[in-house]
């Protein structure tokens, strides 16, 4: 946890993400990434100067093995208020829809229900757990396929739900999240996502992965453009 919170921490303060008094959301999938996320936010409680308050919503897509019973008592045994939202998003997307390509649908209608629930319960803020390794993804993604020098920002307000995104794990990559959840012996829910490894997504975190067998420094180097870059969000002098 001493590794996971340096990072969430310096995230948190470089980009201001917390301030006294917040409410956040943190978005509870069921996965390591979320799992850690929230876990390191309650751990931060303890001793941040500025007070906040967190609240775990889990958006349930319809799936018969989505596990809620397993994220009920992850939260009652670290005391964390906990909001589950029933929706039929499976259905839409893959039995309504038939999507091809799956996720920007899927994502959207989650994000929606989200920021619903969350300004429902009077949150200000919603925490996501994406992580350094998303954010280069990302970039890549909406470079081959876009044309564009663009990946999501670690603090984004929405205007329409009046909610401000925070991702304060951009600092660290799935390596570190995935030793965390293990030698804590964490059960994070297995992926119910009938598009689960064959996403444009999964593509280029295999390439990724193959070209730092030949180039190791490849995503610090790919990180470290984004921080000097103007892509929006991502200038420290502007905080």
């Amino acid at each position: 946890m001493r590794e996971i919170l340096s990072g969430l921490r310096k995230a948190v303060e470089e980009y201001q993400m917390i301030e006294e008094g917040d409410k956040i959301a943190v978005a509870l999938s069921g996965g390591k990434d979320s799992i850690t996320l929230l876990l390191a936010l309650k751990n931060l409680q303890i001793f941040y100067p500025k007070h906040f308050e967190i609240l775990a919503i889990t958006i349930d897509p319809g799936s018969n093995t989505f596990d809620i019973p397993m994220l009920e008592k992850l939260c009652a045994e670290n005391e964390i208020e906990y909001v589950v939202e029933k929706t039929n998003i499976k259905e839409i997307v893959f039995d309504v829809r038939k999507e091809k390509n799956p996720c920007s649908l899927c994502a959207n209608m989650r994000r929606g229900a989200l920021n619903s629930v969350a300004r429902e319960h009077g949150c200000n803020k919603l925490a996501l757990g994406h992580h350094k390794d998303d954010v280069i993804e990302t970039l890549l993604m909406n470079l081959f396929y876009e044309g564009n020098m663009t990946t999501f920002a670690p603090v984004t307000y929405l205007s329409r739900s009046e909610i401000t995104v925070i991702r304060p794990m951009i600092y660290l990559e799935e390596k570190q999240i995935s030793g965390f959840v293990n030698r804590n012996n964490i059960t994070a829910m297995k992926k119910t996502c009938e598009a689960d490894g064959k996403t444009e997504r999964e593509f280029f975190k295999n390439l990724v992965i193959e070209l730092s067998k030949k180039i190791p420094r490849i995503k610090a180097s790919i990180f470290g453009a984004i921080e000097r870059s103007t892509i929006k969000g991502w200038s420290k002098d502007s905080k």
